[in-house]
């Protein structure tokens, strides 16, 4: 078997015996979403995913999950939003902190400064800076608009 560096990967593995020894079917179902998730990208690329890499698989699936929370919600379908709602939070718990406003702000200020961005034609280069730093730690849809309004003034 090959060997995990993931610690991440390795928190999500004992969480998995975890919700069997507990028998919480609910929770271990998401869990085992997020295994497969990581393990189909493994396959699929031959090579063992690192923390990051991992990060970014459970941004996609959070992303996912608030997009068919909101359908649902629409829908009036409260026993899928509910669902939803638990593996959304389920995944999260794997996710890194949020950003609070300020940081996300300064990290913004820092990817400009460092690009030398000065226009909304640099903002390419300013989000291939900024999305390594804060996968997963902010919406990167808001992001963006936010790197949108500092390079627009």
């Amino acid at each position: 078997m090959p060997q995990n560096d993931s610690p991440l990967k390795a928190k999500i593995q004992d969480s998995v015996k975890a919700a069997m020894r507990a028998k919480d079917k609910d929770r271990l179902g998401a869990l085992r979403q997020i295994t497969a998730a990581i393990k189909q990208i493994e396959v699929d690329n031959r090579q063992d995913l690192s923390d990051d890499d991992i990060i970014a698989v459970l941004t996609k699936m959070t992303k996912q999950r608030k997009d068919a929370l909101a359908q649902f919600e629409q829908a009036g379908r409260d026993d899928l939003a509910i669902i939803e709602k638990a593996e959304l939070e389920i995944i999260e718990e794997f996710l890194p902190a949020a950003l609070t406003e300020s940081e996300l702000k300064a990290a913004i200020a820092e990817a400009i400064h460092e690009t030398n961005a000065s226009s909304q034609k640099d903002m390419g280069a300013v989000m291939n800076v900024l999305r390594p730093k804060i996968q997963g730690r902010a919406d990167m849809g808001a992001v963006s608009s936010q790197v949108k309004a500092a390079l627009s003034s």
